[in-house]
């Protein structure tokens, strides 16, 4: 495992709550983190059909892009009862002409487990994968999952995505009723997180 002793890292996101994110966790290890917007730099095309591989995507195409290094996550949710999908495709179930509509997506999900007849409870799993590229090219990958359930209807309107219905293990509320810096404390990306500190920055 390689220890992480450069100055500054690229989080290579337009998200900007994603940056803020990143700045409270890796800010204590006197890194100083920048953006994709900050530089100036396009979204590549994510054309893998894995979690690793468009998280390897993103990163490498903001270390070469910058001469940086760069941090890069991937992440989605993986439902048992329809045979792990959406996965990597979790957000293209929520576009739509007009831009991204997670109701749609969550409407689907439930539809689908529905026409399926998939046992109850519906197991489900969030999942961020992330990889941190160095500029000769060498990288590490960190996996988080969360495990939980899919329940109906929708509750909460807290968080994004598909968090108002996922119930977390060990919860009676949904990540769309939890507090934002709670649910970061415990979610898939806050587990993929606390290994990429343990390896590389502590």
């Amino acid at each position: 495992m390689r220890k992480f002793t450069d100055r500054e890292l690229v989080i290579a996101t337009h998200n900007k709550g994603k940056l803020e994110e990143m700045i409270d966790l890796l800010g204590p290890y006197g890194v100083t983190l920048t953006s994709n917007a900050d530089h100036g730099l396009p979204e590549p095309e994510e054309t893998e059909t894995t979690f690793v591989g468009n998280a390897r995507i993103k990163a490498h195409a903001a270390m070469k892009a910058t001469g940086l290094p760069a941090l890069a996550d991937d992440s989605g949710i993986t439902i048992d009862g329809l045979g792990g999908a959406p996965g990597v495709y979790t957000a293209d179930w929520a576009e739509t002409p007009q831009g991204r509509d997670f109701n749609i997506a969550m409407e689907r999900a439930w539809r689908e487990l529905e026409a399926a007849n998939a046992p109850v409870p519906r197991r489900a799993q969030f999942r961020a994968t992330m990889v941190l590229a160095w500029p000769d090219g060498h990288d590490e990958v960190f996996e988080g999952i969360m495990p939980g359930q899919i329940i109906w209807p929708m509750r909460g309107d807290q968080g994004h995505g598909y968090d108002p219905i996922f119930q977390p293990d060990g919860y009676d509320i949904t990540f769309g009723e939890m507090d934002r810096w709670e649910k970061n404390k415990i979610s898939h990306r806050g587990r993929a997180v606390a290994k990429l500190i343990a390896g590389c920055f502590a």
